[in-house]
Parts: C-alpha cells; sequence; structure tokens
C-alpha cells in the first residue's frame, strides 16, 4: 500500500515554520526598536521592515486557522530569542542591527525559495505567497547591506553565526 502523502510537500510543516520564522522577525525588529527607537539612522527603514512582517505574519496566522495547521510550540522561545537577538545587536550599533537582518535574510530567501521548488504547483495560493513574502524579504537584505551591514566589526562572524541560528530555528519549528 502506498501512502498518500509521498511526493507530496508537507505544506502543513511549510505554513508552520514560516508563521514562526514571521513571528519572530516581528520579536526582532521590537528588539532593535526598544533600543535604537527612532534615534538610529536606519529607524524609519527598521520600521518599515517591521510593518511588513507584522503583514507577513498576519497572513500565517489567518493560512494556520483556515487550514488547522498546529503552530509550532516554540513559539515563547521564539518570542525571547528574536526580541534579544534584535536588542543585542542594536547595542552593538545601527550597522550591526543591519548585519543582524542581512543574515536573516540571507537565510530566509535560501529557506523560501527551497520551499518554492518543493511546492512546485501543488499549492498556487501558498506558493503566491511565499513568493511575494520572499522578495519583500530580499528587499529588506538588500536595504540592510545599503545601510551599511557589512561595515560591522567582525561581520562575517556575526553573518554566520547567525544565519546558524536562523537555520536550526526553522529545523526545530518545522517539527515541534
Amino acid at each position: 500500500m502506498s501512502r498518500p502523502d509521498i511526493g507530496h510537500p508537507d505544506t502543513s510543516r511549510m505554513i508552520r515554520v514560516d508563521q514562526a520564522g514571521e513571528f519572530g522577525a516581528t520579536r526582532i525588529y521590537a528588539g532593535q526598536l526598544a533600543v535604537m527607537g527612532d534615534r538610529g539612522p536606519d529607524s524609519a527603514e527598521i520600521v518599515e521592515m517591521a510593518r511588513q512582517e507584522e503583514d507577513h505574519r498576519a497572513k500565517f496566522d489567518a493560512m494556520i486557522a483556515e487550514r488547522g495547521v498546529r503552530p509550532t510550540a516554540l513559539q515563547p522561545v521564539w518570542s525571547v530569542a528574536g526580541f534579544a537577538l534584535g536588542a543585542a545587536t542594536a547595542l552593538l550599533g545601527p550597522k550591526a542591527a543591519m548585519a543582524c537582518t542581512a543574515a536573516i535574510e540571507t537565510e530566509i530567501d535560501r529557506h523560501y525559495t527551497e520551499q518554492l521548488e518543493e511546492l512546485g504547483d501543488s499549492d498556487p495560493e501558498l506558493a503566491d505567497t511565499i513568493r511575494q513574502f520572499r522578495d519583500d524579504e530580499r528587499a529588506h537584505r538588500d536595504a540592510a547591506l545599503a545601510a551599511g551591514a557589512e561595515q560591522t566589526p567582525a561581520y562575517p562572524l556575526l553573518f554566520n553565526a547567525i544565519r546558524l541560528g536562523c537555520r536550526a530555528a526553522i529545523k526545530l519549528s518545522e517539527r515541534i
């Protein structure tokens, strides 16, 4: 007997992890804004990115409700971890806050691209949402790089450490 799910993408897992990621992004920006407020040279940019992340989270919240997807049980952890990461990078300065954005959005671009490849044409609504949000995340990454993210002291170390943490959060949120 063949399993009906073989060869079909696990859209519940995708929606769960994407909602968790967008929630985490809102918490990162909340942490950055709590430290920098409107004093940072890039605060208007951060406020706009945070607004877009809220819109993304709301869309995935709606998909979770509409499709009966179980959200990640790690949301309380991501709330604290996201805020702490945002606050810590903002404490290092505006360029470090932008380095955080560059790292996160680089990883999310990779993640969303992999999801789109896995989805193919099996779920056009989800694919369109992911494609649109991936484009927004790419714009966030590009804005962060334009704002001097790479000028952060020890940029490669910070960038790659944040990407590694992001990958771990993705894997955990897919399953837990």
